[in-house]
């Protein structure tokens, strides 16, 4: 990347509230995300909370950018806008751990102590006896962390922030990625090797991004290979998972339910029939949304930037 000269013009969504600190001769110009960004002779995007349609319209009216600056984990809208081959793309990996990690925690739990179908009972006023008093201790139910046997799909930066809170309370953790091995101490499998640790499996965690080799990845097959009681959670991209199979399997009792924080189409429908079953649980994609640290990561790449040296979170494309 060419060292800096003259004046740079950093376009900086009004969603983002963290200070930057701006070098002598770096000027900011703040854009609503959800409008078209100002005509500029920007060198410098930051992306939080842009659409597609924004991003598109960016990269055709940018002549002088060379850097987006996505501070989502995942920037598979920013790849798809057509930006030029030279323009940088860097993305916010690292700054949402700790909130999906949290979250993920949130909807692991919900479906281990039944929170839908306590939700739903109290909107009819009531009282579901099976879920409270004395309650017998099966093998053959997922209804606490203490012993249960998780998978995590997508061991990255985010998983190591979330096994860790997963074993505190008792849970044995398998991550699946690209590579086996060990990571953090907890044993990771190859998706070769998936389908023969699902059968043991009491939950199904799934952060995984969306790239063309992930779409639907888990799909009927996968599902199938599931025991009835278990459950899934999808924290990752919604097109890494198939609706349909899985609305199938939960209604059928080949899979006993679901927590689900992204989906295929967002927004989701208001007739989609996910809404209305009791066992999936539907999260507005709120497990991210605050990129905890982006101001100090936007300050160190700029300053890098200026530079002429390597940015941090540089994406492939």
């Amino acid at each position: 990347m060419a060292s800096y000269r003259g004046v740079t013009t950093i376009l900086v969504p009004t969603t983002l509230h963290d200070h930057v600190t701006l070098p002598a001769g770096v000027q900011a110009v703040r854009y609503a995300p959800d409008e078209p960004v100002p005509d500029s002779d920007a060198e410098v995007l930051v992306v939080w909370g842009s659409g597609r349609r924004v991003l598109r319209d960016a990269a055709t009216r940018l002549p002088r950018l060379r850097w987006v600056a996505g501070l989502a984990a995942g920037v598979d809208t920013i790849l798809e806008a057509g930006f030029a081959p030279e323009v940088v793309v860097t993305s916010g990996r690292g700054l949402h751990d700790g909130p999906v990690a949290e979250h993920t925690l949130a909807l692991v739990l919900a479906c281990a102590r039944r929170v839908p179908e306590l939700v739903r009972a109290q909107d009819e006023h009531r009282w579901v006896a099976e879920l409270g008093g004395i309650q017998e201790i099966r093998a053959d139910e997922f209804r606490s962390l203490a012993g249960a046997r998780v998978v995590v799909w997508g061991f990255g930066s985010i998983a190591g922030r979330l096994a860790p809170l997963l074993t505190a309370l008792g849970a044995s953790v398998t991550g699946v990625a690209t590579s086996s091995g060990v990571r953090g101490g907890y044993h990771v499998v190859t998706p070769d090797e998936l389908l023969g640790v699902l059968p043991a499996t009491d939950l199904l965690v799934s952060l995984l991004p969306d790239t063309p080799g992930t779409r639907h990845a888990i799909d009927a097959e996968v599902l199938a290979f599931l025991p009835p009681h278990a459950w899934v959670v999808n924290v990752g991209r919604g097109a890494t998972l198939d609706q349909d199979a899985l609305l199938a399997a939960v209604r059928t009792g080949a899979l006993a339910g679901a927590a689900l924080d992204v989906f295929e189409r967002e927004p989701l429908p208001a007739d989609s029939p996910i809404w209305d079953e009791p066992r999936i649980l539907v999260s507005p994609h709120g497990a991210g949304g605050r990129p905890i640290g982006a101001g100090a990561l936007l300050s160190e790449n700029l300053a890098a930037y200026l530079a002429g040296r390597p940015l941090r979170n540089t994406v492939d494309r």
